[in-house]
């Protein structure tokens, strides 16, 4: 074994340490605490791009009088008395000022002691503003929509409703309140499904465990046979376990609506079939029916083989929320033809282990 000299190895460990700081893509800022304040010694790439200060700026000068606004002076101050009086690290979600305003982190102090007399540490910020503004919006939209949109859908649905049960003037009235009754519909399904893409964007796939698909999609069957006169045909096994958890009935019903409510006939034709995939591990579901085809540039967009641009997008959330609740899972979606004559979207899942 090759043995180093102390000076030589504690100038390897340095040089090391130092491509790691420079390397790590979290703004890192190295300070000294003098009479309380952290005084700038040097920061990585990562805190210049982030907070837009030079490093000629910082270093020398207190971190607080830079990054921290004027009214979380006292947080930020408690937060060095933590570091300059501890050995552990200090976390926190904090807010602090760059050269383009505010923006949302998580903070970690890292403190050492270089002599018996100096503290040092480290301010560590992993930036959050975005995650913690899309959490922000989603709940802004899931509150409106739940709350606002499908209710106001409902008092729609219930008006044409009554509307339609009355005798009408002329059969352009009855098609004109069909059609307000066919819109609300829409409008109440869509604030369910963004209300439902809501829950499935927020699940952690840590809370994916092993279930039997078999339960989850015949109860979506049987609701929706309950609700509308539609011939829905089941092909099951007696199980089958899958690597997912309760929200996959989320995908299913979404498709065996989309099967139902997309298909002008007064009598659709859907099919739902459970069955192993291949050899490899792999179980699938398909949900089939003798509607309309799903148009080719929605299928694209959703399957990621075309870009989203202002005019191809799709025109609701249902596929989207299909998609998202599968790729939870780890598993994958896509577009047939079916033998009924219509669509055959299949949802490809991984088995349970012992499958």
């Amino acid at each position: 074994m090759i043995e180093h000299s102390p000076a030589y190895d504690d100038a390897a460990r340095g040089d090391q340490y130092r491509h790691l700081i420079e390397h790590i893509q979290d703004a890192v800022a190295e300070f000294e605490l003098v009479d309380g304040e952290p005084i700038v010694i040097d920061v990585n790439e990562a805190f210049i791009d982030v907070f837009g200060y030079s490093r000629e700026e910082l270093v020398g000068n207190s971190l607080n009088d830079w990054i921290v606004p004027e009214w979380l002076t006292d947080e930020a101050q408690d937060l060095d008395e933590h570091t300059s009086s501890s050995v552990e690290v200090n976390y926190q979600q904090i807010q602090r000022e760059t050269a383009d305003g505010l923006r949302e982190f998580l903070y970690r102090g890292i403190p050492y002691t270089d002599t018996e007399t100096r503290t040092d540490g480290f301010a560590i910020y992993t930036d959050l503003t975005e995650t913690i503004r899309t959490e922000r919006r989603l709940q802004v939209m899931n509150r409106i929509l739940r709350h606002n949109l499908r209710n106001r859908a409902n008092v729609a649905v219930g008006h044409t409703s009554r509307l339609l049960n009355e005798r009408m003037e002329s059969p352009e009235e009855t098609k004109t309140a069909a059609a307000i009754e066919e819109a609300a519909y829409d409008l109440g399904r869509m604030a369910e499904e963004a209300v439902a893409i809501h829950k499935i964007v927020k699940t952690d796939t840590v809370g994916t465990v092993e279930i039997d698909c078999v339960p989850v999609v015949r109860k979506v069957v049987d609701e929706h046979q309950q609700q509308h006169s539609a011939d829905i045909e089941m092909n099951l096994p007696a199980e089958m376990a899958v690597k997912a958890n309760t929200k996959l009935r989320y995908a299913v019903d979404s498709l065996v609506d989309n099967a139902i409510s997309h298909n002008p006939t007064d009598d659709p034709n859907v099919r739902v079939r459970v069955v192993d995939a291949d050899a490899t591990g792999w179980a699938a579901i398909y949900v089939e029916d003798d509607a309309p085809a799903i148009p080719q540039d929605q299928r694209m967009v959703v399957t990621g083989e075309a870009e989203i641009t202002p005019t191809r997008h799709g025109t609701g959330l249902g596929l989207w929320l299909v998609k998202w609740t599968t790729e939870l899972f780890g598993g994958d979606l896509s577009f047939a033809t079916s033998d009924l004559g219509g669509n055959s979207v299949r949802i490809r899942l991984p088995k349970a282990d012992g499958e």
